[in-house]
């Protein structure tokens, strides 16, 4: 991070003194690539930062874009709680609010480190000393006011999966949710931090995280309920279900899940939470309730359409899938209606990807053994897309054959087309 050349380069029209701080700081230190920056301003008001061509942008705080290169610059601001829930703070930016005032309100001790224009680091909270330690503090007790701080917290541990959580930081954590402060976040933020979860290198620390802290079952109890429920270890060795959730949550990073495939993969097993104590271990049936429980949550978070419809499709009929090298043609090609493969085959292959993942996130060897239903279904489908169905169509009706007819006959020669592919 060239933060001096840059910092030098902007400083003659900024007024006050620039730093950068926060993700980009962190980041450079552990050798990451940088590709956005925060820039801090300290000693200004928002006047100056018009008059020297800035154009504000801020809603809730003073942030300003730079007449040239565009970037964000924020004043140096402090917080304080009003209200209960994520929302209710009183904010103040100025000439007389410093920097260490502004590093002081940041969420945790790595977040928390500013650079000045020669390159130097400014840690007050001892930031660099919890990178190498590998540990995720917060920085002062008003970490508690802010709920979206724990959602935060467990993110970063999903990204940086070998940190761990500070003892301290934990018992607070948790004595947020004890009071509450949890249930005041908005379905829209959950979301944004959730998906955004789902999209990092280990996105099984996020959950774990907020089930240490007891946040999960405030925020995705549906989830937090799979843990303790046990299943088949012949077609499970991790027996326990949330641990297959988790592992599922893995595997589908480790495919290169993209985020709607990474839901689903979330949504699917909810049911399994819910299956009659008398017959476990076995979940007969649970598929249905899964559908059913992933569309609660997903209206519940306002989820977007594309995730919440993927997500219905995979705990419908992920277990079809699964059995589908046992499937005849005629079976084949109702599985594709189902999935609406025909019309969807883009989304039908995210469905694959999701049930590639389920298959692969258990234990014993299941991570390591191929996942032949999906090269078969995927050459199902192409074989079925194959069908001229507009000449099977004007050929029935050709000889007097009504609209029940036709369907029936591109049925059959979809059917036809199945049977010759896979035979060869």
């Amino acid at each position: 991070m060239d933060a001096k050349r840059d910092s030098m380069a902007a400083q003659g029209s900024i007024p006050g003194t620039v730093y950068v701080v926060g993700g980009a700081v962190r980041d450079a230190l552990l050798g990451r690539p940088v590709h956005d920056r925060d820039w801090v301003v300290v000693g200004a008001t928002p006047q100056q930062m018009q008059e020297a061509g800035f154009t504000p942008v801020g809603r809730d705080f003073p942030v300003f874009l730079h007449p040239l290169t565009h970037e964000e610059y924020a004043l140096a601001r402090t917080e304080r709680k009003t209200a209960p829930g994520y929302r209710g703070f009183a904010v103040q930016a100025g000439a007389g609010v410093t920097l260490d005032d502004d590093l002081r309100r940041r969420d945790l001790t790595i977040n928390a480190m500013a650079q000045d224009a020669q390159g130097h680091i400014i840690d007050p909270h001892g930031g660099q000393r919890d990178l190498h330690a590998k540990v995720l503090r917060h920085v002062s007790p008003a970490f508690a006011e802010d709920p979206v701080r724990i959602l935060r917290l467990a993110r970063f541990a999903a990204r940086f999966g070998d940190f761990t959580v500070a003892p301290q930081t934990l018992q607070l954590m948790r004595d947020m949710v004890e009071a509450g402060e949890v249930d005041a976040l908005v379905p829209e933020r959950v979301w944004q931090e959730l998906a955004r979860a789902l999209m990092e290198v280990y996105p099984r620390r996020f959950f774990e995280v907020l089930r240490e802290c007891r946040a999960l079952a405030r925020i995705l109890p549906e989830v937090d309920a799979l843990w303790g429920v046990p299943q088949r270890a012949d077609y499970h060795p991790e027996v326990d279900c949330g641990e297959h959730q988790m592992l599922v949550m893995q595997a589908a990073a480790q495919l290169c899940a993209d985020l709607p495939t990474r839901w689903a993969c979330l949504m699917h097993d909810l049911g399994k939470a819910t299956t009659d104590p008398a017959v476990l271990p076995r979940h007969l049936g649970h598929e249905a309730r899964s559908v059913a429980m992933a569309r609660t949550v997903a209206q519940r978070l306002r989820v977007p359409s594309d995730c919440a419809e993927l997500a219905a499709v995979v705990a419908a009929e992920h277990g079809n899938i699964h059995k589908s090298l046992e499937l005849g043609p005629q079976a084949l090609l109702r599985l594709l209606q189902r999935c609406d493969a025909l019309r969807r085959p883009a989304r039908f292959a995210l469905v694959l990807l999701a049930c590639e993942a389920d298959h692969r996130g258990r234990g014993g060897d299941f991570p390591r053994q191929p996942y032949p239903q999906r090269a078969r279904l995927e050459t199902a489908l192409k074989a079925a897309l194959g069908v001229d169905a507009g000449a099977v169509a004007h050929e029935v009706g050709e000889g007097g054959g009504k609209a029940g007819a036709i369907a029936r006959a591109v049925q059959i020669a979809r059917e036809h087309a199945i049977a010759r592919t896979l035979e060869a």
